[in-house]
């Protein structure tokens, strides 16, 4: 009778890290650190440059709740609320059309599209569209809207031409998003009988629906501070106007522009701190915007169980 004799597991021997590879180490990681201050530097700049110079006018209840109808061009006083408004009503019909019409492009190119010659063509006009200047895509929708069928300029122009700038940002962020969702998802749902169309509506885009309502409020702050289809597509009022389709109406953007060309710049005079409050007030709203949005994508993430 013979016994086999089982030699026990050797570990292998640690080897120390050599000197040059943590010299490597050393200048990747402080490549890195340095890289990350070059990019955070100017953010930080910018913000305290918005907030010092912006800060003086926002705390007074008149800034909110008041507009500049009423107000002398160079007398201290009154409010954004007509700015408020409009870029608030420009930015929500904006978001009501190009939100369906990207999300609806991004399923196509990712669930049905794959490798066909229509899906290709849409890539390409995408990334065309990625690429338009704001001021391009204005130029469009005033030869359509005003040009050829003789309508008005108005805030809902506006909305039009913010459409052609959101639905390429749109269409790439929930293109990104619905890739990155398993496929055995999407396998173990067919398994189960469950059609394609109900596939993605109850698993793929639950699953990506938090990355896409963040690319969606990424579009969303981009357009919100757009100036060109502004200057192009709707005349500036200091009166408040809620109706998106007739008259002139104003927005954070325009205001800033319109007081750049009649006040004095000067630091401490009107028009100087009107404009860093109208620009401390944006980012103030967008900032309002993504925070909403952020607790809006934790709530409707799958939950791990």
């Amino acid at each position: 009778m013979t016994s086999t004799l089982t030699e026990p597991a050797t570990t292998p021997a640690f080897q120390q890290v050599s000197l040059g590879r943590k010299v490597k180490n050393g200048i990747a990681t402080g490549l890195v650190w340095l890289s990350f201050l070059i990019a955070v530097v100017p953010l930080v700049w910018v913000l305290y440059t918005v907030i010092v110079n912006g800060v003086k006018r926002i705390p007074f209840s008149n800034w909110w709740g008041q507009d500049f109808g009423n107000v002398l061009s160079d007398e201290v006083g009154g409010g954004v609320l007509h700015a408020i408004v409009g870029t608030l009503e420009q930015g929500l019909v904006c978001a009501v059309i190009a939100v369906p019409l990207g999300l609806s492009v991004a399923i196509y190119l990712v669930e049905y599209g794959r490798g066909t010659r229509l899906a290709k063509a849409t890539t390409f006009m995408v990334d065309i569209l990625s690429g338009v200047p704001s001021i391009v895509a204005a130029l469009f929708v005033y030869a359509l809207w005003v040009t050829t069928l003789g309508l008005p300029r108005n805030g809902f122009a506006v909305s039009l031409a913010l459409v052609l700038l959101m639905v390429p940002v749109v269409v790439r962020s929930s293109e990104e998003m619905l890739r990155i969702v398993p496929d055995d998802l999407r396998e173990a749902s067919y398994a189960l009988g469950v059609p394609k169309w109900k596939t993605i509506v109850k698993v793929v885009l639950p699953t990506a629906l938090s990355g896409i309502i963040g690319g969606i409020m990424m579009a969303l702050a981009r357009v919100m501070g757009e100036t060109a289809p502004l200057l192009v597509l709707v005349g500036y009022s200091q009166y408040t106007n809620w109706n998106l389709f007739s008259g002139p109406q104003a927005s954070l953007p325009l205001l800033m522009n319109n007081e750049r060309a009649t006040n004095s710049m000067v630091p401490g005079s009107v028009g100087f701190d009107r404009i860093w409050g109208a620009a401390l007030t944006l980012v103030l709203i967008i900032a309002i915007i993504n925070l909403a949005a952020t607790v809006l994508s934790r709530l409707v993430a799958p939950k791990k169980k």
